[in-house]
């Protein structure tokens, strides 16, 4: 086997593995726990500040729990018999946060939180004060400020995603990873400033050096180094390779000029500039005038709107189950005509367990009765009720969950909108002109399998196939409808995976689970690079060099849950003159594979019609196969 089907295996192994629930709840579970318990590594003068705090209660739930027991555990690692206090602070913020956290009251008065984590950490400081604890009277007063200013940073960051405050949480990242360093020539907030000097932006870049020379890991000014390195990025022609190892060849300048040689920063800031291709580039900050700025800040403050009326809709509760009241009117049906109900001992509120036990017998009753024939009938009853309003009520939470979806959607394209009217439309020049040729054959008049390509916004091209359930005009009514509003999205700029998200929460909502499946594959006209998106779409097949190889799983289709499952991505490239392959299922996989191997080089329409004639013979379904290849342009004409 070769290295590229190792890499496949191992990419389609971690796949399935995130793809498990359980897999994908620990990992959120480890996500903010590790959070909390960087964030308690970092202090200010030698000694532990509460800015774990300030995070724990920006956040409400079970998140907050777990990252107060992550942050009380840093303390104790971190800080020993010194982080005493940093324990208190992480649970007294995590019961807060549970309190306080999804109130009314709490959303009203944003300033609520923030003086509440002021008063536990002053409350904690002068407990210790009276315990024989001396600190120095900055000290305390500079915890106070930090847990003040922390909560409000931090609640500034999950409500309203502004800017600013990713901006100082980048920063305050930076500070707690340099912190906690295993080795000193592999500093992970030394690798976390490279990469946001390379390919983050400006603010955060400057902060992040601030926090490096706030934690000494250097007599090097790292806040002159990480400028420079943004700096940097502005040369024309420079390469990629290039700007990947310029925070190390910046930190070589500055220490040269400085005069002081210490090399230890250096693996660190060249690693970090490396890992910074996993980052996405954004453009800095621009200057704003006239009708354009006004139209930005009118779509910032929009996406704003709709980031917060998402996070007030996830907040917002439906109303619980009285079960009391189903007990009460229970024992009111069976007892309330029961010949014994004077002479009888049974209690006088049935217990709630009732509700969720099977009830066989009489003997599985957990009280006596005289008539227990009518007091089964009248709980098994009452337990069907109680299933139907669990039932009515989790299908309300995945609704509210589906439309606060579309609001996230909503508010991620109106910002990254505004980044883009400053420049105005960034078009991508094209290097490659697509060939696409489709074929398909019905079992019915009405074809099922919908088949769809145009070009995108800068520099994308579309190609999309939508294979309704089943055969005949329900089938092609189903595929024809996704395939339009999918048309739609891309072509209006929206990111593939929100427009796919937007058509899973539309099926949730319309309780029509798998009446479509959606192959997608997004291609860049100026880099041949592709990718392609699955959810319950048959697999592809990539022809290169002689070879056909099988392109993605199946999966689950779309509509079972809003986040039951989700779209499965594969990378690939079709600049060297690959072909990509898309089927329905109404094609003999195997049969394209074998078949697609005889004459790669013959023209998109003509293998198309023959894989059609090959593998469809004697297919019982709807059937439709597409090709794509990319042509060089000639950029001189």
């Amino acid at each position: 086997m070769t290295v590229d089907s190792y890499l496949h295996q191992g990419r389609t192994w971690f796949r399935q593995l995130s793809a498990d629930r359980r897999v994908r709840r620990l990992g959120r579970v480890m996500a903010w726990g590790g959070t909390g318990f960087l964030l308690s590594a970092a202090s200010i003068g030698h000694s532990p500040q509460p800015l774990a705090m300030g995070c724990i209660s920006a956040v409400t739930g079970w998140r907050s729990a777990v990252m107060a027991l992550g942050a009380a555990l840093g303390y104790r690692v971190f800080w020993g018999t010194a982080g005493s206090q940093g324990i208190i602070w992480s649970l007294s913020a995590g019961v807060t946060a549970l309190i306080f956290g999804k109130t009314k009251r709490c959303r009203e008065t944003p300033l609520l939180i923030p003086a509440l984590c002021a008063l536990l950490t002053a409350l904690t400081g002068l407990t210790f004060q009276l315990a024989g604890f001396d600190t120095p009277t900055g000290i305390y007063l500079l915890r106070v400020a930090v847990a003040a200013g922390a909560s409000r940073l931090f609640l500034a960051l999950v409500r309203d995603r502004d800017r600013f405050a990713l901006w100082a949480a980048e920063g305050i990242a930076v500070l707690a990873l340099s912190q906690t360093a295993p080795l000193p020539w592999l500093n992970p907030g030394l690798i976390a400033a490279g990469m946001l000097g390379t390919a983050g932006q400006f603010p955060g870049a400057l902060l992040s050096g601030l926090a490096l020379d706030l934690a000494r890991v250097s007599p090097v000014p790292m806040t002159a180094v990480l400028c420079g390195v943004c700096v940097s990025r502005m040369i024309p022609g420079l390469p990629d390779w290039g700007r990947r190892c310029m925070p190390g060849a910046v930190y070589l300048l500055v220490m040269g000029l400085q005069g002081s040689v210490d090399l230890t920063p250096l693996p660190g800031l060249l690693l970090g500039g490396v890992l910074s291709v996993f980052l996405p580039a954004k453009p800095d900050t621009v200057r704003r005038r006239g009708k354009t700025a006004a139209a930005q800040l009118r779509l910032e403050a929009m996406s704003r709107v709709l980031s917060q009326t998402r996070v007030l809709m996830m907040e917002t509760e439906g109303p619980g189950i009285d079960e009391e009241a189903l007990l009460a009117r229970t024992r009111e049906r069976a007892c309330g005509s029961c010949p014994n109900r004077k002479a009888c001992q049974a209690p006088s509120q049935i217990p709630r367990e009732v509700l969720r036990r099977p009830m066989l017998e009489g003997s599985s009753l957990p009280f006596s009765c005289r008539k227990s024939g009518r007091m089964l009938l009248e709980i098994r009853r009452t337990q069907e009720q109680y299933r139907l309003l669990k039932a009515d009520r989790d299908r309300r939470r995945e609704y509210r969950e589906a439309v606060s979806q579309q609001y996230f959607f909503l508010s991620e394209y109106l910002l990254n909108l505004a980044e883009l009217l400053p420049g105005g439309n960034k078009r991508n020049t094209p290097r490659f002109s697509p060939e696409v040729a489709a074929c398909a054959r019905g079992k019915e008049p009405e074809n099922g399998d919908k088949f769809r390509h145009f070009p995108g916004t800068e520099g994308d091209y579309y190609l999309l196939l939508c294979d309704g359930m089943g055969t005949g005009l329900g089938a092609a009514q189903e595929a024809r409808e996704a395939s339009r509003l999918l048309h739609r999205m891309l072509a209006a700029g929206f990111p593939a995976e929100h427009a796919l998200g937007s058509l899973n929460s539309l099926l949730v909502l319309r309780g029509r689970a798998g009446a479509v499946t959606v192959d997608l594959a997004r291609i860049r006209l100026d880099t041949g690079a592709v990718a392609l998106y699955k959810w319950g779409a048959a697999p592809s097949y990539w022809l290169c060099r002689g070879n056909a190889e099988k392109i993605g799983t199946a999966g689950p289709p779309p509509g079972i849950g809003v986040n039951a499952t989700r779209e499965t991505v594969e990378r690939l490239s079709l600049r060297r003159g690959e072909a990509l392959i898309m089927v329905s299922d109404g094609m003999d996989g195997e049969e394209v594979r074998r078949r697609a191997m005889i004459d790669p080089e013959a023209a998109a329409g003509e293998m198309a019609a023959y894989l059609l004639e090959a593998g469809a013979a004697e297919a019982a379904d709807d059937a439709t196969v597409a090709v794509v290849r990319l042509r060089p342009l000639n950029l001189s004409t």
